[in-house]
């Protein structure tokens, strides 16, 4: 029987199981593991406990409330769940989040600040190469070296211990990057840097050992307590939404298989919400304000799968002109079309009504014949454009191509806004530092100025990106 992996998406986090984080979803479903994405409005203990394992992904943006976190710790502890914590360059002043709160609960920090390592990296200083396993743990049991991409370095409180470190070279040096709890019955893993995990970036999921480090984490997480408790049947099962009659479209298949719908769980939850400060009530309607904000991306994924493609539109076409009522229908239908664009607000755009009103068959007027030169140039800009599109690429391909393009492209500019906000916050560090007579003028006019170059250099990319994308 599978174990049930919650990914929190109700605190705006950077990594998604639908987005980024295929990869690693499509390794873990396929390893005795299913991934949900997980939406609660509040998250309680009642709701976690159908899942084995909590994702938190780099909330962006948000903040868990005090009620959370305090239903959280009682799941680990008391249901012996398992908890996995990533965050990014810059900690929570960097996201803006307050994710520390929660792993402080642990006796883990996420400190504020960019791992780097000029030596040992894999082409740019923000991607160190780590090779300092100690002491020797199940999760980095056979690891030899990780790449740890873009990512904040931690502290220990309390009873947790790193079990991975930073090199002699790096900047923090011999720092912990990965620490490990086991709180009563559950236990719980906190790494800087959830970009290790990412889709089709340099040091993410496909870097050599970072898909057997990821299983290595989630099975460590399943913990003992977990396992006696699913065998004595202790576990309430996950009932998802009812199925619908859907297109027979293989595209929107594999979205639907591929991606867990957020689920119902059979328990039953307390919907009483004990506010009890103002700044509880603030934090509950930010997270609310998340939740509709998810769920209508979410829509607009479904809407974008099951729109049918032009294959699907003239087999449609076909059928109505092939019916032996097919006159009468089209009839009736254009007369409701014309009545619904006379109805039509007056700031509805002319060129959209007058697309929806236009017969599919209009017959336009034929343009006067190009001078020779023109269709001389032009024959050879087609022949020359049908050799470099070969081989041939269907309508419904060739959009998803483009969309690709673009998700890479926002993708790289997200990652290149995190470095720029790193990369500052490192600056006001040394800064302080500086002032504070712990760092020596030489080295700080070095470090200030090679940040500043990298300040540059960022935005010169990101304003490159921000061109294309237009």
């Amino acid at each position: 029987m599978p174990y049930n992996v919650a990914f929190d998406i109700g605190h705006k986090p950077r990594g998604k199981i639908d987005e980024n984080l295929t990869e690693l979803r499509d390794f873990l479903n396929s390893n005795d593991f299913t991934c949900y994405n997980f939406l609660e409005i509040p998250i309680t203990q009642n709701a976690l406990k159908p899942f084995d394992i909590l994702v938190f992904v780099c909330p962006d943006f948000s903040k868990i409330s005090s009620l959370e976190i305090n239903e959280i710790s009682n799941w680990v502890k008391e249901d012996g769940g398992g908890l996995l914590l990533l965050s990014h360059a810059g900690g929570d002043r960097g996201r803006n989040s307050n994710l520390s709160e929660l792993s402080q609960t642990f006796g883990i920090s996420f400190e504020n600040d960019q791992v780097l390592d000029e030596t040992y990296n894999l082409g740019m200083e923000n991607m160190p190469i780590i090779t300092s396993f100690i002491p020797p743990h199940p999760v980095t049991n056979k690891i030899g070296s990780l790449c740890y991409r873009s990512g904040c370095s931690l502290t220990v409180l309390g009873n947790a211990f790193a079990i991975a470190s930073s090199n002699d070279t790096s900047d923090p040096f011999s720092t912990p990057l990965i620490c490990v709890s086991e709180p009563e019955n559950g236990r719980v893993c906190a790494i800087g840097s959830y970009e290790m995990l990412r889709d089709r970036v340099g040091g993410g999921f496909s870097f050599d050992e970072h898909p057997n480090l990821s299983y290595n984490i989630f099975t460590w997480l399943i913990s003992d307590y977990r396992i006696d408790l699913r065998e004595k049947g202790g576990i309430p099962k996950i009932i998802t939404q009812e199925s619908y009659d859907t297109p027979s479209s293989p595209e929107y298949n594999a979205f639907v298989s591929d991606t867990a719908i957020t689920p119902q769980q059979e328990v039953s939850v307390d919907r009483g919400i004990k506010i009890s400060t103002e700044s509880e009530l603030y934090q509950l309607l930010l997270t609310f304000q998340n939740q509709i904000s998810e769920l209508k991306s979410s829509i607009d994924r479904l809407i974008e799968m099951v729109t049918p493609n032009e294959n699907q539109i003239n087999n449609t076409n076909d059928m109505i002109e092939n019916s032996e009522y097919s006159s009468d229908f089209m009839s009736s239908e254009l007369s409701e079309v014309d009545e619904q664009i006379s109805t039509s607000p007056p700031d509805t755009p002319r060129d959209i009504l007058d697309e929806l009103s236009a017969p599919e068959n209009t017959v336009l007027t034929d343009l006067p014949p190009k001078p020779p030169e023109l269709e001389s140039k032009a024959k050879e800009e087609e022949q020359e454009t049908i050799q470099n599109e070969r081989p041939s690429i269907s309508p419904f391909k060739s959009r998803s191509a483009k969309k690709v393009n673009t998700e890479d492209l926002v993708a790289e500019k997200e990652s290149l806004e995190s470095k720029l906000n790193s990369v500052q916050n490192l600056l006001d560090f040394i800064e302080k530092k500086h002032k504070s007579g712990d760092l020596d003028d030489k080295t700080f006019k070095k470090r200030e100025n090679k940040l500043k170059s990298d300040l540059k250099k960022t935005q010169q990319k990101i304003n490159e990106l921000d061109k294309l994308l237009q």
